[in-house]
């Protein structure tokens, strides 16, 4: 008995799974580098009271302490590729990624680093050990990253509307 398969059927199917994947990791990439200037010029200013920037500490504190550039190097390539997969995560996990769903992502990742990854750098939750003010200092770039994240996803599912093109030529 031979068994066949509808590969039309099949590749139909996962097309806009890899797509809204694809997606993601595309806005998950230009969301983490507009949430990474926004924490730049918060610890520059000293809006952000902490030691090194939070990719910095995580890097370091995991890997060791490579020479400067190389740890700028790799915590710049680990921030960038969590951002993007985390925002991969999301798209291929819901249906429909809207902006407040990109802020509640945005949030709940920003809980993820104070309840896990600051405790891991010995800052305390939400790097209370280092400042009161790390909480809101590092929400903020979560947010950043949350609304360009469900802004950016959410584009291409807004409706035509009646008597506007689809970009081509057609109505």
């Amino acid at each position: 008995m031979q068994v066949t398969t509808n590969r039309a059927s099949r590749d139909t199917k996962s097309e806009p799974t890899a797509h809204r994947l694809v997606a993601g990791l595309g806005w998950g990439t230009v969301a983490t580098v507009l949430m990474s200037a926004v924490m730049l010029l918060g610890t520059a200013v000293g809006a952000a009271p902490v030691p090194k920037p939070v990719p910095v500490a995580l890097t370091s504190q995991t890997v060791g302490v490579p020479s400067q550039p190389v740890l700028l190097l790799m915590a710049g390539f680990a921030h960038l590729g969590y951002g993007a997969v985390a925002a991969a995560v999301l798209a291929g996990s819901v249906r429909r990624v809207s902006v407040w769903a990109g802020l509640g992502y945005g949030v709940l990742l920003w809980a993820l680093m104070g309840l896990v990854w600051l405790p891991y750098l010995g800052w305390g939750l939400f790097g209370i050990a280092v400042s009161p003010r790390v909480a809101v200092a590092t929400l903020v770039p979560h947010l950043v990253y949350g609304t360009t994240v469900g802004l950016g996803l959410d584009r291409g599912h807004r409706p035509v509307r009646a008597g506007t093109t689809t970009g081509r030529g057609q109505r």
